[in-house]
Parts: C-alpha cells; structure tokens; sequence
C-alpha cells in the first residue's frame, strides 16, 4: 500500500479519486514486507517514502483511517504527524519488545490513543529466542495494555511468529486484568500459562486462540476444574508430543460447557493404553460441550506398550467409532511398529473438500513411512498439491528404484525443505537442479552428512543453483565450514 501511496497520488486526478477512496484507504499499513526465510520476515519502510506520506499525503486521509498497521523505525512519524479521530484498530509489527514497551510506557500520545480509542490490538515481536529478558518483558508488556486500554475488545498477542518468539507468563505475580476483552490470540510457552489466561482474569473471554509451545506437568497451583460458561470459541494448538493428555487436557476441555466451536492439534504419548478413537472422544469431550457447532481437530497419538498383552485398535477400528456420530468427514491412520512395542494412531477432520485428488489448499505436507518414497511418488505430490509451500520427509529408508528413468519435477512454491530426518537419497533426489527445480526455496534443514556428500563437499556444479539461493541453512550437528562453503551458499 505505501507504494501505491508513493507513486501514484498526486500523479492525476483520476488516480487520487482511487487511491484516496475511503473503502480502500481506512485499512492503512504503513509496512513493506519482505521474506527471508520460511519464518522470517522484514517490515519496513524507505525513509523517502515515509517521507512523503508523512509530509503530504496523511492529512489528507487521517480522519478515514480505521485500521493503522506500523513497524518500529516509522511508528513515532506516523502517530505524531497527525491525529487519527476514527482510528479503532491498531498493529505493532516486527517490534523489539524492550523498544515497544518504552513507547507504551514514556510515550503520552500513544497511551492516550490507546487509552480512549483502540478496541482492537496487534503485537508481534520478531526476535529470536536469544534474548534473557525476552520472556520478563513480554510478560510485563501483556499485562501492561490490559490495564492501560480500557476499550480494548480483540487482542492478538505474539501470535502471529510462534516459531520465533515465545510469551512466558507470571501472571500470579502481576495484576493482569480486564473486563473488557473478549477475544484473544495468543502465543505462550507452556500449559500452566493457558491456565492462567482461563481462571477469570480475563472476565468477558468469550474466544481464545492459543499456541502452547510446551504441554507438561504443571505446577498444581492453577485451577483446572471451575466451569467456563463465557468461553464460546476455543483453538488449540500444539506441537511437540505431550504425556498430559487425559490428566490436564481433557479437564480443561469439560470446563467448556457452552463452546460454540472447537478446534485443537495435538501429538500425544500414551503408555499402555489405546490410540484416541471417535468413541472417547465423545465420552471425553463432546459429551460435555451440548451447544457445540463446529469441531475439527488433529490427535496424533503415540502408543507405547510395556505390557505387550495390550491389544491396540485397526485403522478400520477406529473408522467405524465414528460412525453415528456428527463428526463430518474424518481421515484415519494407523502405523504399527514390528519389534518395537509401539504404534501410531493419526486421526483427523477434513474441512475441505479436495476434488480429483487435487489439494489446492494445502501449503505444508508432512511425509513419513518405513518404506522408502521413490521419486514417482514425487511427481504425483509436485501435482497434486500445487501451492505447497513447506515439505517436511521423515525417511530413513533408501530409495530402491534409482536405475528407472527420472522424470523432471518442480515444486514451483516450495519455500522450506525438511531433510534432517531423511535418508541422502532425498537430498540428491531435491537437491540437483537436474532432477528438480526449487525456484522459490529459502530455507533448507538437513544433516551435515548428507550435505557434504551430495554436494560433493561442496563443489558440485549440479547442486550449486539450488544452493545458492538459499537463505537459511539448519545444520543440527555442529560442522566447521570449509574454505569454499560461503562462496557455494552466498546469501547466507
């Protein structure tokens, strides 16, 4: 949008009657995005465009902006230039939380402005995991705009880059109140602050949206059983395995005794027991929830048998416990595990319909099997999912059929690869720009082995075109970079 603004106001009348339109000025982001790597992004501005607008172009639209959008370095320009007397929808992009909490702090306009006028909030900070004081701060920054917007309605909290940066909160400690807020999105480190955020601090929650980076024991001093009869919609989210999920997540679930809509991913370990099946999920969850509307949910459920007696379900067991019941469409898998004592059961909602094998919709796959992928298979996946963006193989297999004629393949949006988990044949396999081409790809993860033998430490002209665009390189071993590794990885 800025550009627009830069280049084309005050080029011709028509163009002014367009641009400066009311519908599509009152949603103002004063940001440039630019992507660096799959989760990595820089906001910014050109200072001769900030320039611009800020000397002739706001206050000739100032009083339609609804919706302001800004990042760090331009912030006090755009807030200061000029009043904004409708403005109701604030965003904070790409901020350093220690730079962001002096403003919030020092600043009188912004605390003014988000005193009596902002309803709805957005903060997203973008450093890493790196800094000590990151979490303190974070902390101290939530707990700050809840008593300092006293119209706030919608907030959305660290949440938008939970792959970067994680809240950890003391709530018990702070006086984090408010009784105006009704939706929150939110990003936290572990189950204990989603407890926190759920035991009537936040009086008029009606819709919260959480990512919990880390689901364990918690501490015991958190209420997990009073009723939540305000709560109406609920998504959760989490991604590492947990070994809580009957004693903490399901209470927390029967709290929620009139949501409208659930929504929850979750990879779960459990020890002598049976993989999640529709039955239990009825008896355990829905059971309580009579007002419920929507349900889409993801289980990935990891068995682990010490007693080897313990019978685990088929897939075409755990099919037929949805029958009867208004799940909608319900995908299922199960894996087992010979000499292991272990199984896998994957079970999941389709809320899209995918018409002639094509998944138009999809942007990450994640592939895994104890039998090798051979590169047809990738041929089929480059065409049936032609907007991937992310592509994680978890495959320590060989490829057996590599004397068959290769078939050229591309995956013209593909922006992460994962092959730390993958055999070489993989990295060979996507790597050489002979047999696939990644126009788009950034952001490469994968063993060090594996690199420096397809590679061929580093000097193979085969692989060079695809490695010389990348921009983010995961290597989970520490390795010593040769001589030439910079000048075969330039953007590095």
């Amino acid at each position: 949008m800025v550009d627009v603004l830069y280049s084309l106001v005050d080029v011709t009348q028509r163009f002014d009657q367009i641009i400066l339109n009311p519908l599509y000025i009152c949603n103002l982001d004063m940001t440039t995005m630019t992507m660096k790597s799959c989760f990595e992004f820089i906001y910014s501005i050109d200072n001769k465009v900030l320039d611009r607008i800020c000397k002739t172009i706001l206050h000739r639209i100032h009083h339609q902006v609804n919706e302001l959008t800004v990042e760090q370095h331009s912030m006090e320009r755009v807030l200061h230039t000029i009043n904004y007397p409708a403005l109701h929808s604030l965003s904070f992009i790409d901020f350093q939380e220690d730079v962001l909490l002096k403003y919030l702090t020092d600043n009188t306009a912004l605390r003014k402005l988000l005193t009596e006028q902002i309803t709805s909030l957005q903060i997203d900070v973008m450093d890493k995991k790196t800094s000590p004081s990151l979490p303190r701060t974070l902390s101290t920054i939530f707990a700050f705009v809840l008593s300092l917007c006293k119209r706030l309605i919608k907030l959305s909290f660290c949440h938008l880059y939970h792959h970067l940066t994680n809240c950890t909160f003391d709530l018990s400690s702070t006086n984090c109140l408010s009784s105006t807020l009704t939706t929150l999105e939110i990003t936290v480190k572990t189950f204990d602050d989603c407890l926190y955020l759920l035991d009537e601090r936040l009086s008029c929650l009606s819709t919260l949206k959480i990512h919990v980076d880390e689901i364990a024991f918690t501490s015991g001093t958190i209420d997990n059983t009073k009723i939540l009869p305000k709560l109406k919609h609920f998504t959760f989210w989490s991604d590492p395995r947990t070994l809580v999920y009957d004693n903490q997540i399901l209470p927390l679930f029967r709290r929620m005794i009139n949501l409208e809509e659930l929504i929850f991913f979750l990879s779960i370990i459990r020890i002598d027991s049976n993989y999640i099946d529709g039955i239990q999920l009825y008896d355990d969850i829905l059971i309580y929830m009579r007002r419920l509307k929507k349900f889409v949910f993801n289980i990935d459920t990891c068995v682990i048998k010490k007693n080897i007696g313990i019978a685990l379900s088929s897939n075409e067991d755990i099919q037929r416990s949805f029958i009867g019941r208004e799940y909608g469409p319900v995908g299922t898998h199960v894996e087992t595990f010979s000499g292991e004592n272990k199984g896998r059961g994957h079970m999941y909602s389709l809320p899209h319909e995918f018409n002639g094998g094509m998944f138009d919709n999809v942007h990450c796959l994640m592939m895994t099997d104890i039998r090798p992928f051979e590169h047809y298979f990738f041929k089929v996946i480059s065409q049936s999912f032609p907007l991937l963006k992310r592509l994680y193989i978890f495959n320590n297999e060989p490829q057996k059929e590599k004397q068959q004629p290769i078939t050229f393949i591309k995956f013209s949006h593909l922006i992460l690869l994962y092959l730390t988990s993958a055999h070489v044949d993989y990295a060979k396999q996507f790597l050489f720009n002979k047999h696939c081409h990644l126009p788009c790809l950034l952001d490469l993860y994968i063993r060090y082995e594996s690199l420096a033998v397809v590679t061929n430490n580093f000097t193979n002209d085969g692989t060079r075109r695809t490695c010389d665009k990348l921009t983010s390189l995961h290597v989970k071993e520490p390795f010593v970079p040769p001589e030439n590794f910079h000048q075969y990885f330039p953007l590095l």
